[in-house]
């Protein structure tokens, strides 16, 4: 062989250096531990091991690894290789916490429930994820039993479609507001009315519960209107508590954070923020240029469901179900502010830190047409956002970079619901279908078709064992492994 033709070869094959410079950073960007020399065939296992040996940790906690906003998925060496990475300078690896638990994706639907008269409108597991509540065009709330996958109660007392169901995060109680501005509270056991909470005088668009941390049992809620008006009530004897009115048209959706403030999206392009105590403003933030339809909040998973862990376990006591969801909470943050993502008809999104600024942190553009729903991960390290484009986009949760397109669909995609662990989420679309997408690989995990018509809500129980679905065909799905 020519010396020539030895060297094309050796070109065509390259190959990896025998060692890497790493340098662990987390994913703050602050660099952890040392500079260390490893041999280019190193796993993503070794690395955690590395890892965990580095930053002491009581017990070993599972990572993933990124380089340059892409998975190490195999050999470093391999990786590099694929990716054409320089190893010229020091490799900067950056570690991401997984869950400790896994959720395995949802394959078939395993019970298609009728009942229903219209249209499904709203569907929302328990925070322990054994119970399930939906709200429909039919003017009841009916709750479903997943162990039997039948109907348990049939609740009724409302006038008109029920747009919204919100259970308390203590499992007790669910609030459902309707479109001529009624509230119902009931209870979940039974299925019997605790009351009504009347006041609001147009549409109800979004229902919040106080978090666990707060205050348990759970005891107040807040509930936006068409009306511009934000209230708070108070579940025991269904008083307002107090009004809060700055917003000139209708509300698209409030959240109640974990640090005493509500925020509050609107129709008139703001978002403001509210302190939960007396609901004075604390400030206003301006940015969008259409309606702000949709917002999520990275600890919104430990608001969401509270003492409650993975398994739909809870401390027996009160004093350490309240702890629990304050140590919940905390891992949550992260040792950060709490930030808000919001989605809008100006199809951008903005992520922000709202007790800290009213200025953005970034502004996420690249959809094409309005944004219907976004919500962060669980571990508040992603939002994803759905959109009229008829694409999924995955966004990085921190710095509020683009990561991918998820793209599937042929019509509109109406709602996202991530996984507990983090790793997987499901949409819902116009086309009919459900599609589950893996975070790991950026590609479609499972297609769903099964419903007849809009698929109009979406939901993946806490406990990762089902997804629900409801929409225009006025059935609700169960979907299981």
């Amino acid at each position: 062989m020519t010396e020539r033709a030895a060297k094309q070869q050796k070109l065509a094959h390259p190959v990896p250096p025998a060692n890497v410079i790493i340098q662990f950073q987390s994913p703050e960007g602050e660099a952890t531990g040392p500079q260390l020399d490893v041999p280019h065939d190193v796993t993503p296992a070794q690395l955690e091991t590395l890892l965990n040996g580095l930053l002491q940790a009581a017990e070993r906690l599972p990572y993933s690894f990124f380089i340059e906003e892409q998975e190490l998925a195999a050999e470093l060496g391999a990786h590099l290789l694929k990716h054409k990475a320089s190893v010229e300078s020091v490799l900067r690896v950056v570690y991401q916490p997984q869950a400790v638990f896994k959720v395995r994706a949802v394959t078939r639907c395993t019970a298609s429930m009728p009942g229903h008269a219209e249209a499904v409108l709203s569907v929302n597991f328990s925070p322990d994820g054994r119970q399930l509540a939906s709200g429909s065009g039919d003017s009841t709330v009916r709750f479903w039993d997943l162990r039997t996958q039948t109907p348990k109660h049939t609740c009724k007392g409302h006038r008109s479609w029920v747009l919204v169901v919100a259970w308390s995060p203590d499992a007790a109680i669910v609030a459902s507001g309707d479109h001529s501005g009624g509230i119902w509270l009931w209870d979940p056991a039974t299925g019997k009315p605790l009351g009504q909470c009347k006041g609001h005088r147009k549409f109800i668009t979004s229902v919040s519960w106080e978090p666990a941390h707060a205050e348990l049992p759970s005891r107040r809620f807040c509930s936006g209107s068409k009306d511009a008006t934000i209230k708070v009530w108070e579940a025991s004897t269904r008083r307002c508590l107090f009004t809060m009115s700055n917003h000139t048209q209708a509300i698209t959706q409030v959240k109640w954070g974990g640090d005493g403030l509500i925020y509050s999206a609107a129709r008139d392009c703001s978002i403001n923020v509210w302190a939960a105590a007396d609901g004075r403003m604390v400030r206003s933030l301006k940015g969008h240029g259409h309606w702000v339809n949709t917002m999520s909040l990275s600890t919104g998973y430990a608001l969401r469901t509270g003492s409650f862990d993975h398994t739909g376990s809870i401390p027996p006591d009160m004093d350490a179900a309240k702890a629990a969801a304050q140590q919940r909470y905390d891992t949550a943050r992260d040792g950060r502010p709490e930030r808000l993502v919001t989605g809008s008809d100006d199809f951008t999104l903005f992520l922000w830190e709202p007790s800290t600024q009213k200025q953005p942190l970034a502004r996420m553009t690249g959809h094409m047409q309005l944004i219907n729903q976004v919500t962060f991960s669980p571990n508040g390290r992603w939002v994803v956002s759905a959109s009229f484009d008829k694409s999924v986009k995955l966004w990085d949760g921190i710095k509020g970079t683009f990561v991918a397109t998820f793209r599937g669909h042929v019509g509109p995609v109406y709602q996202v619901a991530w996984s507990a662990d983090s790793r997987l989420f499901v949409s819902g679309s116009k086309d009919s279908t459900l599609k589950v997408w893996d975070l790991r690989s950026k590609k479609l995990l499972m297609d769903l078709p099964g419903h007849a018509d809009e698929v109009f809500s979406v939901d993946w129980s806490p406990d990762g064992e089902s997804v629900a679905s409801g929409g225009k065909d006025k059935v609700l799905k169960l979907w299981r492994r």
